[in-house]
């Protein structure tokens, strides 16, 4: 789905910016179209100064229908073209003074991030037995035996695999496919750790945090993060093979 218009970003009729739903009531509407957006993530945008609901004398946020068009926009750039909410700041920024929109080309949108996935997702499809896995992901049992081996995946104490884990599963199937065995991807797991503790470091402060804003706020970070990571490598392997290729 591409990112909505101006006129669904930001309103058009003047109906369009009277300030009538509670923020229960626009996570309502917004559930259809983003499932997994909640009440600390439309926090966290207004604390991003994204959107601007008016407050009751009472401190109450009241949503009007361009509040809702905007948010929309906000959550359709992070989830159809992976956009950190800087570059949709900028974009927000640009339609609220009618300019068109800054190119992006070469941003963060070019590579997919790796999900970071709320903390209840680990539990929403149950994990699979070794053969239920290796069916699923198109490897050989003795190749996922391998994976397990060498830290590529791991099991829990039934010897099941989360279903979290299949799209490491079915990259290593199509290494394999290339000769690549489970044995020499553990660089991969090796690169991946010592980035995950570079990202830890910098969201750590905020992850100790109690405040539900506080950790949607640690959410969106480590999205742009894995975003930019995921960014820099495959920069960085394509400007690789360029040279092998050169004469």
């Amino acid at each position: 789905m591409p990112v909505p218009e101006r006129e669904r970003a930001l309103g058009e009729a003047a109906d369009q910016r009277t300030p009538r739903l509670t923020i229960g009531e626009v996570l309502a509407v917004l559930r259809d179209d983003f499932p997994d957006v909640t009440i600390s993530k439309i926090r966290y945008l207004e604390s991003e100064d994204l959107v601007h609901p008016q407050r009751t004398p009472s401190g109450y946020r009241k949503f009007s229908g361009a509040d809702v068009s905007r948010l929309r926009y906000v959550l359709a750039a992070q989830r159809d073209q992976y956009l950190p909410l800087r570059v949709i700041k900028e974009h927000l920024e640009a339609l609220d003074r009618g300019e068109p929109l800054p190119p992006t080309a070469g941003g963060p949108a070019a590579v997919p991030p790796p999900a970071v996935p709320d903390a209840d997702d680990e539990t929403a499809v149950p994990p699979l037995t070794a053969d239920q896995f290796a069916r699923a992901s198109g490897l050989e049992p003795d190749q996922l035996a391998d994976c397990v081996q060498f830290g590529l995946l791991a099991t829990d104490a039934d010897g099941r695999h989360p279903a979290s884990d299949l799209p490491i599963a079915r990259a290593a199937a199509g290494l394999a496919r290339h000769g690549i065995e489970p044995r020499h991807l553990r660089v991969y797991r090796s690169g991946v750790e010592r980035e995950a503790g570079l990202v830890e470091q910098l969201v750590a402060p905020v992850l100790r945090a109690r405040s539900e804003e506080a950790r949607a706020r640690a959410t969106e970070k480590l999205r742009e993060l894995a975003a930019l990571s995921a960014q820099l490598h495959t920069a960085l392997l394509e400007a690789r093979l360029r040279d092998l290729l050169r004469p």
